[in-house]
């Protein structure tokens, strides 16, 4: 990438590789020079390649959407080139905080598996699968499931110390982290008291699809999109008319996100997620397909769903039943219009704001890849 800014697909395609590339490198100094002594003291000798493969794994959407925020106050001739931008040391710590977030999505996907009970992440065993079988081909005394358990939990808890940590040492100035801890705050309790609400969430109460839809955002979509964008945003000096319209861009397609998730939980494929499918179902999770499906549903169909959502044990028979009918309500095709909807809203929310060219550009290429996702 060079010269005039990009605008085709493709070349975004290459600019979100660039920054993926910058993010994993960054990550992996910080992992090994802030990380690896730690865990070493632990004398749990796979942690820290277990913490190295996982954030190796990722999309690094978070990270992006916190440099994009950057670049809405970078100024235009910024990031034509982001390999040359990186030799910009303000650019480059920039970078480096928007690796951080990384760490605290790391942080959530391991203690979510521990409470979904989900043996895959990233087409790996999960981190509590992964401890469990150390212990157990230890032949170490007590529980491999509880001791798998308990040290999942514990590297999550290390993720969100560290997560901070990097985002303190990325280099930027402390007055520009000063407009940043609010904002991150924010993000970090919401995180956690959607954790909380999704806990109790569970078919067998039949909650509403807006109830559904606020632990989606408070668990997901604020943290996946709108806070990464803000944070970003108020870290470059954005004015607040800017800020205000981000948040209303990532709050409408964080949501989108979860939708996309929720429908791939549902029909996804294994070998395209990387996870296990039909978890929301055997666990009769309230997500947004299920109450969907409910709610949509004939009172014929309606009453078998019902007797589903409330079965005490759900084999892959009967997931598979379960999707045919969720299917037959329609769900499909409306939570497909919710994501619709929601990325012109989004796009919209961006039509009244000055933004530089690239990045409104960016942003109309992220909404794209975190709405028709298949992964």
């Amino acid at each position: 990438m060079s010269g005039a800014r990009p605008a085709a697909t493709d070349s975004l395609d290459a600019w979100r590789g660039d920054v993926r590339a910058a993010v994993r490198g960054h990550l992996a100094e910080f992992v090994r020079a802030e990380c690896v002594g730690p865990l070493a003291a632990a004398n749990v000798d796979i942690a820290a390649g277990l913490l190295s493969d996982f954030l190796d794994g990722g999309k690094y959407v978070r990270s992006t959407f916190m440099y994009i925020g950057w670049l809405c106050g970078a100024g235009e001739n910024r990031h034509q080139d982001f390999r040359e931008d990186r030799e910009d040391r303000e650019d480059e710590a920039a970078v480096r905080a928007s690796a951080s977030l990384e760490l605290l999505h790391a942080f959530a996907l391991i203690q979510d598996d521990v409470m979904d009970c989900s043996p895959l992440r990233r087409a790996r065993p999960a981190a509590h699968v992964a401890f469990s079988r150390w212990h157990r081909d230890r032949g170490l005394a007590g529980s491999s499931d509880r001791f798998g358990e308990s040290a999942a939990i514990l590297l999550g808890d290390l993720c969100l110390v560290w997560a901070e940590q990097m985002l303190r040492r990325s280099g930027v100035a402390a007055h520009r982290l000063a407009r940043v801890w609010p904002h991150y705050d924010d993000m970090r309790t919401e995180l956690a008291i959607g954790q909380f609400a999704d806990l109790v969430n569970s078919s067998h109460t039949l909650p509403t699809l807006e109830e559904v839809l606020d632990v989606l955002r408070r668990k997901s979509g604020n943290y996946t999109v709108r806070r990464p964008l803000e944070i970003g945003a108020v870290m470059a000096g954005c004015d607040d008319d800017v800020v205000d319209a981000l948040s209303a861009y990532g709050a409408a397609i964080g949501e989108a996100f979860q939708l996309r998730d929720d429908l791939l939980g549902v029909f996804g494929t294994p070998s395209l997620t990387g996870k296990s499918i039909g978890t929301d179902l055997e666990e009769r999770k309230a997500t947004s397909v299920v109450i969907a499906a409910y709610q949509l549903a004939e009172p014929p169909l309606r009453e078998k769903l019902f007797d589903l959502m409330n079965r005490p044990h759900i084999d892959a028979e009967t997931a598979e039943h379960w999707r045919n009918l969720i299917v037959a309500s329609g769900a499909v095709e409306w939570i497909e219009k919710l994501i619709a909807d929601r990325h012109t809203l989004a796009l919209d929310h961006l039509d009244g704001v000055e933004l530089p060219d690239f990045a409104r550009a960016a942003l109309a290429d992220m909404a794209v890849a975190c709405t028709q996702r298949a992964a």
